[in-house]
């Protein structure tokens, strides 16, 4: 008996160093210590789950969406069954509660090391959960409890709304404070250009669909499961760490103190969503980009997700609408921007088969650059991205093929005779003369090609229904935001307050100094009052 209770407590001692050492990994060890030495039970040496649970929980009392379809009715009841949903899926629990190994387990199961299928996994099966406590059907079949098994069935798109809604959400609930105002309400971004992109590329019968009118909440397009996990791994990949992320970060606030266990309301002032929808780059917009990139932006982060306090233009470079239209213009508020930059452009088009306003195409398109802008007759830059945004969102990374990132040239400054002018205006991708993307210099039009002119950036229509022939269309704004953090706005900042002193210094004249004799005003003044008069020539 006592050698058989010897090598178990071994095995457990084994165990407990294993788990330890995987958790240690993740650098959240110490964190978690005082997570369980806080929510546990000093009795009984673990957690309860109703305290567990109440971690996890999303107390939102009042939503509204932004988007023109409403609000399904049944989406407060999956936040509400969020938090048992998490402990049930990942937390082993027993009559005492959960051990102090088995939460390092649930830990390492949700936040752990895993490729980026096991994280997509993860979402889908903890929306399962959460639909299932909440009565909600669901069409998604798991052929094991492991996190690396086969998933199959489908998703509604109001399911994909519900579930990216939850995404954004959890993003959230990391960066708001506890507000006192409990009538303020949360407003949930318009993400529908999400629902079409993920449609689009799972569902072959999506051709006649019509964006323009359509409601999410009553299309019946059926989303296969693992087409929709090709979508989330190929477009918006930082979808599948929102459920790590919130996990960790909730279980930070927890380790904190008692208090902060409370401090999970969510409702905000909706004034800077509001003024942020009469930019183009909306929190919707802001998010799907975000979603799409492998580093996180923090300047990108504000506007996905305004609150209280937050100034939500500082990063707005240049607004056509507010700054003018034209390349002049342009050039005045962007240059000297050394750092990323995001530009978005709104343009209308006619189609080819009717001239009336009835088939007008509106659309939103938009580049992400890694430097600034520089005046030049070539093709420069390191990297860059191209985004279709509205109505469908798609990315378009760098093909690795070309280097025809960016291209802006303006007309040069001095009375320079060139036999072949180089064009002026702003470009990205293709080559000189049959670009990707042409934006003329009085911002008036803009030049859509097929991406068959294009090695630089990845393949894809950028505007709907785009053809073989090139799309010119009309520009109704044009934005820029400056993304480089605050070095690089002080950095610009600095430039132009010397440019400025330049200036200032070329268009001063010392009048002392001045001679009149020597002037050219005094020079024309004597040949208006005496044209014949013989000038002798100085030698």
């Amino acid at each position: 008996m006592g050698a058989s209770s010897s090598t178990m407590q071994q095995q457990q001692h084994q165990e407990e160093n294993e788990i330890e050492s995987l958790a240690a990994s993740t650098g959240s060890l110490p964190m978690l210590r005082n997570a369980f030495s806080i929510l546990s039970d000093d009795t009984k040496k673990a957690i309860p789950v109703r305290s567990l649970q109440d971690c996890f929980c999303l107390n939102v009392t009042n939503v509204a969406s932004e988007a023109s379809s409403s609000l399904p009715d049944c989406f407060m009841e999956l936040l509400v069954h969020l938090g048992p949903a998490i402990v049930d899926l990942f937390f082993t629990s027993d009559e005492g509660g959960v051990h102090w190994v088995e939460f390092l387990r649930g830990y390492v199961r949700c936040c752990g090391r895993m490729s980026l299928s096991m994280s997509i996994n993860n979402l889908y099966r903890l929306y399962a959960a959460a639909s299932g406590k909440a009565v909600i059907p669901s069409k998604l079949d798991f052929e094991s409890d492991d996190a690396d098994s086969k998933i199959s069935g489908s998703l509604m798109p109001s399911d994909v709304l519900m579930l990216l809604w939850m995404c954004w959400i959890m993003s959230r609930s990391s960066r708001i404070r506890k507000l006192s105002d409990e009538k303020a309400t949360l407003i949930l971004p318009d993400i529908n250009h999400l629902i079409f992109s993920a449609i689009t590329l799972c569902n072959e019968n999506s051709n006649d669909l019509n964006f323009k009118d359509c409601n999410i909440l009553t299309l019946e397009n059926h989303i296969f499961a693992q087409k929709f996990h090709h979508w989330v791994s190929t477009t918006v990949p930082g979808l599948a760490h929102c459920f790590s992320q919130y996990v960790h970060n909730r279980l930070q606030k927890g380790a904190t103190s008692e208090e902060g266990l409370d401090d999970s309301n969510l409702s905000h002032d909706c004034t800077s969503s509001e003024e942020c929808d009469k930019c183009l780059l909306t929190c919707g917009r802001a998010w799907a980009i975000h979603l799409s990139l492998r580093d996180t932006r923090d300047e990108l982060l504000s506007v996905c997700f305004p609150g209280k306090g937050i100034k939500t233009f500082e990063n707005l470079l240049y607004r056509s609408s507010l700054h003018g239209k034209g390349l002049n213009r342009f050039w005045s508020n962007t240059e000297g921007y050394h750092g990323v930059l995001l530009i978005l452009l709104s343009a209308s088009s006619i189609g080819a088969h009717q001239g009336d306003d009835a088939n007008v195409e509106r659309w939103v398109i938009s580049v992400l650059t890694q430097q600034g802008f520089e005046s030049r007759d070539t093709y420069y830059g390191s990297s860059a991205y191209l985004y279709a945004i509205s109505p469908i969102f798609h990315v378009f990374p760098p093909s690795g093929k070309d280097k025809n990132f960016v291209y802006s040239h303006l007309h040069p400054t001095g009375r320079v005779y060139e036999a072949h002018p180089k064009t002026v205006g702003i470009a990205f991708g293709g080559t000189v003369g049959n670009e990707r993307i042409f934006i003329d210099e009085d911002f008036a039009r803009v030049t859509v090609r097929h991406h068959a002119v294009d090695k630089t950036y990845q393949p894809g229509s950028l505007v709907p229904n785009q053809g073989f022939l090139p799309v010119e269309a009309s520009i109704i704004e044009v934005e820029v935001w400056g993304l480089g953090g605050k070095s690089a706005k002080e950095q610009q900042d600095a430039y132009k307050k010397r440019e400025q002193i330049f200036t200032d210094q070329r268009r001063k004249i010392d009048l002392k100094t001045l001679a009149w004799e020597d002037s050219p005003e005094k020079m024309m003044m004597d040949m208006v009052s005496d044209p014949n008069r013989v000038q002798r020539e100085d030698r």
